[in-house]
């Protein structure tokens, strides 16, 4: 099968890069043809004071990327499109460019961008779908696109405009959904529900069981509001100085979050900063538990799946996909969002319990083992393929 996988990086490293390149690296390790268009929104620094001006209206519609892509459509001939994100650079000009060329669309909902403009449902750290049950515009008047009334505009007017212009509904053929919770929001919403399928990403290469149980806690994502950071310092200061944390990369609330712990006295605490891949895996794997005290619904954590994948439990917000990727007492262990109190009961029992958190892990490697492999996850993908294809207008016989 011939496919063109289509992603937009943001300015920031995240999952939705991880799951992109491990998708394409295993559908060319299962012999299929892969074409990639991808651009990124650092392409933004080195736009003209003209080119700013319209970024508004790209982000509705880029024609020069709608010109692009139908001209790598007509010279590829690809069977499926797979789009992972259009935002910023891409837009989504070039789902018409596939209508225009009879290929058939599939689109992974990585996060809530087409519901929410700040694609998190989260405002002032607390969950806020008022996009959903009001209006688009209560976005804008809240700014919550990089604390930005303009630039939320420019992202409502997109979605707007799309929905209005039938997008959504008209001209993407499949969505995959990560998680049953990201399924049923968007079906809430509005989405088709014979449209949307459920693929959770998958953990590639295999890093292997833990042979050890580790003496420490660890945090892994963007060190941003989102994250939940400061319920985590809050909770740290409870718990005996024996027990150890290790906050694995990078974001905005970095430093802050440094100068706060050293303030409260955790030097029990470390900042790693960004590390590779595999470094992140390795101190996964030597880890006692990892903690996500995240404070959005999340789409799909893969350092959850990296932790069952390593044989560690998770303790996480009850909140969301993690509420339903982390089974309670079995996988991991749950705590009340925001809360630091219950966060600091949880982890002191965690702490002092190593058979349960032991059993948790092992229990976390089978749900890997089920689930979260390459295996799997080719196997669920090229199912969502061909039922695209089957139901294809364009490719029904005449």
């Amino acid at each position: 099968m011939k496919i063109l996988l289509v992603h937009n990086s943001y300015q920031q490293p995240g999952g939705e890069d991880v799951v992109f390149e491990q998708e394409r690296r295993l559908l060319e390790q299962m012999g299929h043809t892969v074409v990639t268009y991808c651009r990124s929104n650092h392409e933004i620094e080195k736009l003209t004071t003209i080119g700013r001006t319209t970024l508004a209206m790209r982000t509705v519609w880029a024609g020069d990327t709608h010109r692009d892509f139908g001209a790598l459509l007509a010279r590829e001939n690809p069977e499926i499109v797979h789009v992972h994100n259009t935002f910023i650079m891409i837009s989504p000009s070039i789902y018409s460019a596939c209508r225009e060329h009879g290929v058939p669309v599939v689109q992974t909902l990585h996060n809530f961008r087409l519901l929410c403009p700040g694609a998190q449902f989260l405002r002032d750290g607390k969950i806020c779908e008022d996009c959903v049950d009001h209006s688009l515009w209560r976005s804008v008047w809240h700014g919550c696109y990089r604390d930005s009334r303009p630039a939320t505009a420019s992202v409502a007017l997109m979605l707007a405009w799309h929905r209005r212009s039938g997008t959504w509904d008209e001209l993407i053929d499949r969505y995959i959904a990560l998680t049953e919770f990201s399924r049923t929001k968007f079906i809430a919403s509005g989405f088709p529900a014979d449209k949307i399928l459920v693929k959770p990403n998958f953990v590639d290469p295999d890093p292997g069981p833990k042979q050890r149980p580790g003496d420490y806690a660890i945090f892994v994502g963007r060190v941003s509001k989102e994250k939940g950071l400061h319920t985590l310092l809050d909770a740290w200061q409870r718990l005996p100085e024996n027990c150890a944390l290790q906050i694995i990369g990078d974001g905005p609330q970095r430093q802050e979050l440094e100068q706060e712990a050293q303030r409260r006295g955790l030097s029990s605490i470390q900042f790693r900063g960004r590390l590779s891949h595999a470094e992140t895996l390795a101190a996964i794997k030597d880890s006692y538990l990892l903690v996500m005290p995240s404070q959005w619904y999340e789409g799909f954590p893969m350092t959850i799946a990296e932790s069952f994948a390593c044989g560690t439990p998770v303790v996480c917000s009850k909140l969301g996909a993690m509420e339903e990727i982390v089974d309670d007492s079995r996988t991991g262990l749950h705590f009340a969002p925001g809360d630091s109190e219950d966060l600091s009961r949880i982890l002191g029992w965690a702490f002092a319990h190593p058979a349960e958190m032991a059993a948790m892990g092992q229990a976390a490697r089978r749900e890997y083992e089920a689930h979260y492999t390459p295996q799997r996850g080719y196997r669920d993908l090229m199912d969502i393929y061909e039922r695209t294809l089957a139901g294809h207008p364009c490719l029904q016989p005449a």
